[in-house]
């Protein structure tokens, strides 16, 4: 009896051990790559790209084909993810600045996915791009993160950390708000470094982690050795190649840090790039691929707005599958609260959750309509989407091969049978037409009405 006994204390006393060092809530990372494009990936069909840490983690989750960014463009997609909110709904239609302490950007008072975390009692940390405000109550720390660490602006050289793209040159790396020099060290690394010491630091309580990268973002800067690796590819898709590889090994190399740590099992990952490839001139008029679909970064267009998505949970959720359902970036925020078992701070999310598409692959589209606008005025891009009928307002084309990039006043694409929307059945179906233009405008009269109280 004293021998059962003891077994069952042994038992108790090991249970319990482990339910003190297990957080109350799973640590979650949110990756977010920049000017990935559509099919830019091993696991998405790029057989010209190396991306093995990418194709691993979608190996060990699911990823998705039918799933949207909040916007074509750099700083509302970002505003989008981390509110879960339209961008025009959160305040951010366009670009914020890029140089410190120039208005705009995500307004104070809209709730961040991080401090919903913080909130919960979860470390919440920032590392690497930022770009939805260059003010004190519009950085990282004035909006729920107790940790941040990156480039505040659009962009930066990998190794002087400055932004130069428009006059006069200007340093940008900031430490909790304070400006830090690391002159000649490459920011991928620095951002692996500091994200390592984020989550060992806090490894022993559930954290937050938005690890936003810089790459593919032009200037390509990738390690030699890819750029001997891919010297045989076509210009400019040998620059874009090597520096997709050099971002799929700082991501693997972060992987490898939880692994080490053995928080794998106990952590989210949510892996996803913020619009399409870019086809500007300081990306060398192109490199990514957006594969079958039309358009680029800036258009609303499939291939400005269709991401390659992955998430991953060991043990949780399923695992080596795809899923095809219609998905938004906003849904990240409800999605994570609910597998968090936290609070959802705002109740007026244009997100919804995705827990039952992510353990079926029958379940249903939360969404019935999609809204997006990029700017504001008669010149704004807009698109709404309700099952298979897409609708483009001031509709731009910024694929690389594109002959002219004139704006075509509607464009009306049936994703199901021309998912490249290389026709445009406007005039052909004039009641379709009418049906998702009033959908955008009564939204948007929505939007305007809330902003103003009423």
């Amino acid at each position: 009896m004293r021998t059962i006994s003891t077994i069952i204390l042994l038992v108790v006393f090991g249970l319990a051990a482990q339910a003190a060092n297990s957080p109350a809530h799973p640590n979650v990372i949110v990756i977010m790559t920049d000017d990935q494009g559509s099919v830019d990936a091993g696991c998405y069909g790029a057989r010209d790209l190396r991306t093995p840490n990418l194709d691993a983690l979608a190996a060990r989750g699911l990823r998705f084909t039918q799933f949207y960014s909040a916007a074509p463009v750099c700083s509302p997609s970002r505003a989008g993810l981390l509110t879960g909110r339209y961008p025009l709904h959160c305040g951010l239609p366009t670009n914020a600045a890029s140089q410190r302490g120039k208005p705009g950007g995500l307004p104070s008072d809209e709730i961040t996915m991080a401090e919903m975390f913080k909130a919960a009692g979860y470390a919440t940390a920032h590392v690497g791009k930022w770009h939805i405000g260059y003010t004190p109550d519009t950085m990282p720390n004035a909006q729920g993160f107790d940790f941040s660490f990156g480039h505040m602006g659009g962009c930066i050289d990998n190794w002087s950390h400055f932004f130069y793209w428009e006059g006069p040159n200007v340093h940008d790396l900031y430490r909790n708000g304070h400006e830090v020099y690391y002159n000649g060290q490459f920011f991928p690394d620095l951002m692996v470094r500091e994200a390592s010491q984020f989550m060992e630091q806090h490894r022993d309580q559930p954290f937050f982690l938005y690890f936003a990268i810089n790459n593919p973002h032009y200037p390509y800067q990738p390690d030699v050795k890819w750029l001997d690796a891919f010297r045989d590819l076509p210009y400019p898709r040998n620059l874009y190649a090597a520096f997709v590889a050099t971002l799929d090994q700082r991501i693997g190399a972060l992987l490898h840090k939880l692994d080490q740590l053995g928080l794998r099992d106990r952590t989210i990952i949510v892996l996803q790039s913020d619009n399409g490839h870019s086809t500007e001139e300081r990306a060398h008029f192109g490199g990514g691929s957006a594969g079958p679909y039309r358009g680029a970064k800036f258009s609303l267009f499939e291939g400005g707005i269709r991401l390659p998505v992955i998430v991953s949970w060991p043990g949780k959720i399923p695992e080596g599958q795809v899923r095809s359902q219609v998905t938004h970036s906003c849904d990240w925020l409800p999605t994570l609260a609910e597998l968090c078992n936290v609070k959802v701070l705002n109740p007026r999310l244009d997100g919804l959750s995705l827990v039952p598409v992510l353990m079926s692959a029958a379940a249903p589209s939360p969404h019935s309509v999609l809204h997006w606008q990029v700017g504001v005025g008669p010149q704004a891009q807009w698109a709404v989407r309700e099952g298979d009928w897409k609708l483009i307002g001031n509709a731009w084309d910024t694929s690389q091969n594109s002959q002219g990039r004139d704006r075509i006043p509607l464009f009306l694409s049936n994703l199901a049978q021309d998912p490249g929307e290389k026709a445009n059945y406007a005039s052909d179906r004039p009641e379709t037409v009418e049906r998702l233009r009033k959908l955008h405008v009564d939204w948007t009269r929505q939007v305007a009405a809330e902003k103003s109280g009423r």
